[in-house]
C-alpha cells in the first residue's frame, strides 16, 4: 500500500435542524453497503473546495453554496491510506439524490438509524455533538449572582456549552458556583466544563474538565471524563492537545483581550493557518463576537468561544 495518503473531501451536509447526509457506498467498492459523508477523491493538483463542489455535484447533483472548511482526518484502511478533508456545507442549490446508485439518508448524531458507518467517521460523529458556541463565564467581573441569571437566560434561548472559568475564586466558593452552573444546565441538556482542576470536575459530576494549555504536557493521559477540551495558542501546542486525546480545543487570542493582556494576538489569518489541517475541532478565542461565527467558518474554526460576548446580550 502506498505510504503517501490519498487525499479526499468529505461532506457534511446540514439541514437547518441538525440532520446530516450520509450516503450508503453501492456494490463493487471496497467496503460497499457501509455508510459514509459524501464526497471523493482530489484530483492532482485540484483545490479542496473545486474537489469538493465537483465531487458533490457528480454524486448528488447538488451545486455548493456555502461550505467551510472543519477537521482532516487520516486513516489508514486495508486497501488505502487516506487523509479526509471534511467540510461543513450549509447552503446548497438542488435536491440531493444518488446519481451513482448509492443510498442516501438524512440522519441526527443522537440517533443514527443507518449502520455500518466507516471506521473513519467515528471522530466526526463526535465532533457534531458539539455547539458552535462555547461560553466562558466571567463572573469575577459582573458578580455570581448577575453570572447565574444570564446563564439562566442564554440557556432558555439555546446555550448548550459552558466553561466554568474564576481564576478568582476561593476552592469553596468555586465548587459552591460550578455546582450551581451545572444545576442550571442539567435540565436543559447543557455541557459544563470545569477549568483547570480535573478533581472537581469528577467531584461534581461536571461533564468535563478544560485543560490550561501548561496541563498538556504534564498530563500523561486524558482525564476520565465525557469531555476534555484545552486551550492553545500555538502549533506544538495544538500537537499535544491531539496525542493527549482531548476532543476540542480554543486557539488564540485572535484579538487583544483584557484577560490575556501581555498576548499577541494572532489575528485571523494566523488562527487559520494553525488551524488548517487539525484533526479536531478549534473554536476560535480573543474578542469573539456572536457576528464573528461566519468569519470564524471561513477560517477553519469550528466555533466560536466568548467570555463577555456570550453574556452581553443575556
Amino acid at each position: 500500500m502506498n505510504a503517501t495518503p490519498v487525499e479526499v473531501v468529505a461532506a457534511v451536509i446540514e439541514r437547518p435542524d441538525g440532520s446530516f447526509l450520509l450516503a450508503q457506498r453501492p456494490a463493487g467498492k471496497a467496503y460497499a453497503g457501509y455508510w459514509e459523508f459524501p464526497g471523493g477523491k482530489v484530483e492532482p493538483g485540484e483545490p479542496l473546495a473545486a474537489a469538493l463542489v465537483r465531487e458533490l455535484h457528480e454524486e448528488l447533483g447538488i451545486e455548493v453554496e456555502r461550505a467551510y472548511p472543519w477537521i482532516v482526518q487520516n486513516y489508514v484502511y486495508p486497501h488505502a491510506n487516506v487523509r479526509l478533508n471534511f467540510f461543513r456545507v450549509r447552503a446548497w442549490h438542488g435536491d440531493p439524490h444518488g446519481r451513482e446508485d448509492q443510498q442516501l439518508a438524512w440522519q441526527h448524531v443522537s440517533k443514527l438509524e443507518v449502520a455500518p458507518l466507516l471506521p473513519a467517521n467515528a471522530p466526526v460523529l463526535r465532533a457534531l455533538e458539539l455547539p458552535f458556541e462555547y461560553a466562558i463565564t466571567h463572573a469575577g467581573e459582573i458578580g455570581a449572582a448577575e453570572q447565574l441569571s444570564r446563564l439562566d437566560q442564554r440557556l432558555a434561548q439555546g446555550l448548550r456549552l459552558i466553561q466554568v472559568r474564576e481564576k478568582g475564586m476561593s476552592g469553596s466558593e468555586l465548587e459552591r458556583f460550578a455546582a450551581a452552573v451545572i444545576a442550571l444546565a442539567r435540565p436543559h441538556g447543557a455541557q459544563v466544563l470545569i477549568n483547570s482542576d480535573i478533581w472537581l470536575a469528577l467531584r461534581l459530576d461536571a461533564d468535563g474538565v478544560h485543560l490550561a494549555a501548561a496541563q498538556l504536557t504534564l498530563l500523561k493521559q486524558r482525564p476520565p471524563v465525557r469531555w476534555c477540551a484545552a486551550s492553545c495558542h500555538s502549533a506544538a501546542e495544538l500537537q499535544s492537545a491531539v496525542q493527549l486525546g482531548v476532543d476540542f480545543v480554543v486557539l488564540g487570542p485572535v484579538r487583544a483581550t483584557p484577560s490575556h493582556p501581555g498576548s499577541v494576538a494572532l489575528g485571523w489569518e494566523g488562527f487559520a493557518a494553525l488551524v488548517r489541517g487539525a484533526s479536531l475541532p478549534v473554536f476560535a478565542l480573543g474578542g469573539m463576537m456572536p457576528d464573528d461565527l461566519e468569519t470564524a467558518w471561513r477560517s477553519g474554526a469550528h466555533g466560536i468561544a466568548m467570555v463577555r460576548g456570550s453574556w452581553s446580550g443575556a
